[in-house]
């Protein structure tokens, strides 16, 4: 496109050709085009004038037009005008509108051609950019081939037919090398608009790389009859996944597995020969958890809901097995079930609640002045701290065999004059460590969780909401403290830091 004195149907052809060819809208090329030559005509006319080219649709033929706008006062004389002014040009207009003069066609010089050039080709390949990230933003969590185009620092530039993406070093299976021209499969985890264009980040060590490669390879999971609900990975060596089935007919396990491994071994040659172990999800945390840690066998398992950790109990032989070479097959069953989980063998677990039977049994001792055999009575049970003695129905305590309604009411009694002797303890060491009483009026906040803050130095509303959630549970590690509660705690010391409206207070 040399002069805008070419026929005018020939730039509604080019329009076409190159939107065909770039696979971008014939308009945003017809805008490139009006920016180009607008480009062109200010070269001739004067960079500061606002001069506007428009292409007709419907027979290529190009207007270009001066515009000034009416304004008072006049910061700019190129593109400004006054109200007096444009009305001797044109009587009907008014304050902000535009004085349009007509400018005749223009020959593209050499220089302004080929400026108008480099608009097009530019705008085209934002287009371009704005249509690959239309269309790769949507397509976050496929799976992807390409072959591999360049290789820089030991990340690769993956040609996708219509885009490039990224597979960085750590985003590969470990000694997995690639050269160029080999064929890849990676999974889109993200899709970013940056200024050098869309970037497409591909990973391989993805846990839900190994989930879609497995919905690739059984039909069932693509039809929705089985249901992956975890994946745990260690890239390249390692993985558990959990699969469940919605039809009782059908085996999720074995399907995942298939004939004679067929299916199972199809995603492990994709990953470099990682190990994979396939285990039944259940809703019941203690029996997915057993499963979760296969091959080994388990006895016993103790929740701890509040603390979201399960001691798991193993045969003293199974102990290597459960905890799997360098630790990896239990850390891979804590990622999967979400559990904190620690291993005990039989011997250790029994020596761990002898001695808690100590501990709680020594409690009840120092705290109610009773005798061993009273101790060791409450222990067995299932009384674990002062306050169940104290808050327990009467008839319960004296239901246990030995004790009548006048012991369990002696030792209720008991109870409740250390708990309260206790409080008082607390409540004057917080008052003499210097923490406010706005403190210790936020809710879920005990006397000895006061003293303890007390001890850390955090004495003033203040001072708790600048804490984080992880330094609050970690001063008050041992005491009855959730995460919830800590949040709530320190929003609940920050709300003195804002109005009713929410704003932050000057």
């Amino acid at each position: 496109m040399d002069t805008v004195t070419i026929p005018r149907i020939e730039l509604l052809q080019v329009a076409d050709a190159v939107a065909r060819e770039k696979g971008i809208e014939r308009e945003q090329v017809l805008e490139a085009m009006e920016m180009a030559i607008q480009k062109a005509a200010r070269s001739k006319y004067g960079h500061e004038h606002d001069i506007r080219a428009t292409i007709d649709r419907g027979n290529g033929s190009v207007k270009l037009a001066r515009y000034r706008q009416v304004a008072d006062p006049i910061e700019n004389e190129a593109t400004q005008i006054s109200l007096a002014q444009a009305q001797k040009i044109d009587a009907k207009i008014e304050m902000g509108g535009f004085l349009i003069d007509i400018l005749p066609p223009i020959d593209f010089g050499r220089i302004p051609a080929q400026t108008g050039k480099q608009v097009i080709v530019q705008k085209v390949r934002e287009a371009e950019r704005d249509k690959q990230f239309d269309e790769y933003k949507d397509r976050v969590g496929e799976i992807v081939n390409g072959l591999v185009k360049r290789l820089e620092f030991g990340n690769i530039t993956v040609d996708l037919g219509r885009a490039e993406g990224v597979l960085r070093r750590d985003e590969m299976l470990p000694r997995e090398n690639f050269r160029r021209g080999d064929r890849v499969r990676a999974y889109i985890y993200d899709v970013r608009r940056e200024q050098r264009g869309p970037q497409i980040f591909l990973s391989r060590t993805h846990p839900q790389f190994m989930a879609k490669l497995f919905a690739q390879e059984v039909p069932e999971i693509y039809d929705n009859i089985i249901e992956i609900k975890a994946v745990a990975r260690d890239p390249g060596s390692r993985a558990k996944i959990a699969v469940i089935s919605n039809d009782s007919g059908i085996d999720p396990v074995g399907a995942c597995v298939g004939m004679r491994g067929s299916r199972v071994q199809a995603v492990v040659s994709e990953l470099q020969g990682e190990k994979i172990d396939i285990i039944p999800w259940s809703q019941d945390p203690a029996t997915f958890v057993v499963n979760a840690l296969a091959p080994a066998e388990v006895a016993k398992v103790v929740l701890d809901e509040d603390a979201h950790r399960i001691d798991v109990v193993v045969p003293d032989d199974q102990l290597s097995l459960a905890i799997g070479r360098r630790g990896q097959n239990v850390r891979l069953a804590s990622m999967l079930t979400g559990w904190n989980i620690d291993i005990l063998t039989e011997r250790e677990e029994s020596e761990r609640r002898q001695e808690e039977f100590r501990t709680r049994s020594q409690l009840f001792v120092d705290a109610l002045d009773v005798e061993d055999v009273i101790a060791h009575l409450l222990v067995t049970e299932g009384f674990t701290k002062v306050e169940d003695v104290a808050l327990v129905p009467i008839e319960e305590l004296a239901a246990i065999e030995g004790f009548d309604e006048g012991v369990a009411e002696e030792l209720q009694t008991r109870a409740k004059t250390y708990l309260e002797e206790q409080e008082a303890r607390f409540t004057a060491k917080r008052k003499e460590l210097g923490v406010t009483d706005e403190v210790a009026a936020i809710p879920g906040m005990s006397s000895a969780m006061l003293a303890k803050l007390g001890e850390g130095g955090v004495k003033t509303l203040d001072d708790l909401g600048d804490l984080a959630t992880d330094e609050l549970l970690e001063m008050l590690k041992g005491l009855p403290f959730t995460e919830e509660q800590a949040n709530a705690a320190i929003m609940e010391a920050r709300k003195h830091w804002f109005d009713e409206s929410g704003a932050v207070k000057s």
